[in-house]
């Protein structure tokens, strides 16, 4: 595959190009990953991706699976033992939001069967396929983001800007970003 054409920020690392070929983009439907990718982008805050990527495993274990029905109950105790974890993000509101974000997403999944009907039904089903040339021209944020982001800012989700929503919705392949030129265009 050393001859396959990727989208450009997936040549730096191999854990890059992993995610990129097998995760980013592809319409992810399974309430579990959504949830982990949504904790993943909300940690990313002010980072690199690779640096979420580097960690992620270690944060798959100190967060319990990802499993929003652990983390709901996630008290000071366990979040001050988890700011001593170096293989994490170890910022308190980050920490903080873990919590915060199982109930939210919870709350969803009560209210509309599985977080992935809510998620999906702002674009009725079907991922938005764009067709970019350069990485210069794909967007940090859109109109929908900011709908989705406000959505779940008003069901009590921290950590989820317009920004990280966008990358939140590449990830979950809610928007097909690939470039034209990219082998992984879906």
């Amino acid at each position: 595959m050393e001859n396959i054409k990727r989208c450009d920020w997936a040549l730096h690392q191999e854990l890059e190009t992993i995610y990129h070929d097998n995760q980013w983009g592809k319409p992810c439907h399974d309430d579990p990953m959504l949830f982990e990718m949504l904790i993943l982008e909300g940690q990313q805050a002010g980072l690199s991706w690779s640096t979420i990527l580097n960690k992620r495993e270690t944060m798959r274990e100190a967060f319990d699976g990802f499993d929003p029905h652990i983390l709901k109950d996630y008290d000071e105790a366990k979040e001050l033992e988890l700011l001593e974890n170096p293989g994490i993000i170890r910022n308190k509101l980050k920490v903080k939001s873990l919590k915060l974000n199982a109930i939210a997403f919870l709350e969803v999944v009560e209210e509309f069967g599985s977080f992935d009907a809510y998620l999906w039904g702002f674009v009725n089903n079907e991922p938005i396929v764009n067709h970019w040339e350069e990485i210069s021209e794909v967007p940090a944020s859109t109109p929908l983001s900011d709908e989705i982001s406000k959505d779940m800012k008003k069901r009590g989700f921290k950590f989820i800007g317009t920004t990280i929503i966008y990358a939140y919705m590449q990830a979950a392949g809610v928007v097909n970003d690939h470039l034209e030129s990219c082998h992984f265009k879906y």
